[in-house]
């Protein structure tokens, strides 16, 4: 479950990326009243903890994973 709400923050991050990369736009800023609102930093806060989360994504063992999903279901 963590694993799925970190991949769904890092999307939303990686959105936002490419609207500031292609359009000069900050979606999450412009939602949140700009890039020092306290609401913008507490998502850019959490973006960056799933990237530290979804690190260890890379290292773990695609078998564990699937057992894990299996005994949660």
């Amino acid at each position: 479950m963590l694993d799925r709400i970190a991949l769904i923050l890092l999307i939303i991050g990686g959105l936002n990326w490419g609207s500031i990369g292609i359009f000069q736009f900050d979606i999450v800023a412009w939602i949140c009243g700009g890039q020092t609102g306290i609401i913008s930093r507490i998502i850019y806060t959490l973006v960056a903890l799933s990237a530290i989360w979804c690190i260890s994504l890379l290292f773990r063992d695609r078998i564990d994973i699937e057992e894990r999903q299996q005994l949660t279901t």
